[in-house]
């Protein structure tokens, strides 16, 4: 087996071994009795299954959008759109024992949005194709967070990416929302690819978790409804493209990233953004697909390999590099590290794309064994 190959297979089967204990326990309406909460605040049951569930197929959505194919991973595919398509169902439905809250508190406009952009990324499979029952029951759920504001921060992007997939799917949306959340965020730029989260700079992995990746979605899906939008998309795009190299050359020789800010138990999905960007063939012209892979697939390895990352039953815990609850804000619990499966958006460009071909070191790799590489430069 070539290594290209086996890195693919590598992604693969890490990513389903987080998504399994998940997908299979709500496929039979088991969730609420299986899963393991893990975390500091005792209401975190009200909150944790829709945040596992979203985060988790918000990652997975466009490798499951490729559809079901033959082969082994057809088969698996075929496997996973099946369960993934019966948790919308159980998540969603008011009569299922694994009923989500989408109205309660504010934590669900978080997870409401992460399950929208999951459609948004995999409209067939987590949508078009379902029953009518079920649809109708989603669009229900989308619009329950209505209900309440987001705080003035990253959280105006969860509600307006929820409106973006309500406009992706053909019902009535607020354009209202949108438009505050882009403006906003233009107010919030600070230079040099970076965002700040709300009026203030935060050293953290929040333009990765969440920024960029939702503003380069909602401004491509909803860009040519309003000509001061179409003026921003250029911009967004230029800005997404410095981050993707800030975010390559984070990343040591060893496959480590730096330790910095809330969340962090995020583990790899720190670098959601890197990987929507090759995903939808967007990298900086000096940053070969081959390299990016190699650069996520060191990361990948140095968590997925360390013990404590899952519990006995297959549940992350919470940690970075292993168990270490330590690093788990008051807002974490076991659901929310699922954020994690994002790194894996790349498992969507079949396996002939230049992504998977070939050996490349990243940036780090060649900086740290005397090798030429292009000096950095702000944008």
């Amino acid at each position: 087996m070539s290594q290209t190959i086996s890195d693919r297979h590598y992604w693969l089967d890490k990513m389903l071994q987080i998504a399994e204990p998940v997908l299979q326990a709500l496929a039979n309406h088991q969730l609420k009795e299986k899963m393991t909460i893990e975390g500091k605040l005792s209401d975190r049951d009200q909150y944790t299954y829709l945040e596992a569930f979203a985060r988790l197929i918000c990652g997975m959505a466009p490798w499951l959008e490729t559809g079901p194919e033959t082969g082994e991973e057809g088969r698996l595919r075929r496997q996973y759109i099946e369960l993934v398509q019966k948790g919308m169902d159980a998540a969603t439905d008011p009569n299922s024992p694994d009923y989500m809250n989408f109205s309660k508190g504010h934590q669900p406009i978080v997870d409401t949005a992460f399950l929208a952009h999951a459609i948004l990324r995999a409209p067939q499979q987590l949508f078009h194709t379902l029953p009518e029952k079920v649809q109708k029951n989603i669009i229900i759920a989308l619009k329950q967070t209505r209900s309440r504001k987001p705080f003035f921060n990253n959280w105006l992007l969860f509600s307006a990416m929820i409106e973006v997939t309500l406009y992706k799917l053909g019902e009535e949306w607020d354009p209202m929302r949108v438009d505050y959340a882009l403006k906003q965020h233009e107010q919030w730029y600070l230079g040099d690819g970076i965002y700040g989260d709300g009026p203030e700079f935060h050293a953290d992995y929040y333009n990765s978790y969440v920024i960029q990746p939702m503003l380069v979605d909602i401004i491509h899906t909803i860009g040519d409804q309003a000509q001061d939008w179409q003026q921003m998309k250029d911009k967004i795009m230029r800005r997404a493209e410095r981050f993707a190299s800030i975010q390559e050359r984070s990343i040591s020789p060893e496959g480590t990233f730096p330790v910095i800010g809330r969340s962090i138990a995020y583990r790899f999905g720190a670098f959601q953004h890197l990987a929507q960007m090759a995903l939808q063939q967007r990298l900086p012209s000096d940053l070969q697909p081959a390299q990016v892979r190699c650069a996520l697939t060191a990361v990948i390895r140095k968590v997925m390999e360390t013990s404590g990352t899952f519990d006995d039953e297959g549940w992350l815990q919470i940690g970075l590099c292993g168990h270490q609850p330590e690093l788990g804000e008051a807002y974490i619990s076991t659901g929310s590290l699922y954020l994690c499966s994002t790194v894996f958006l790349p498992l969507g460009l079949q396996e002939t794309d230049p992504f998977w071909i070939g050996q490349a070191d990243w940036t780090a790799k060649k900086a740290w064994s005397g090798q030429t590489i292009s000096i950095d430069q702000a944008h």
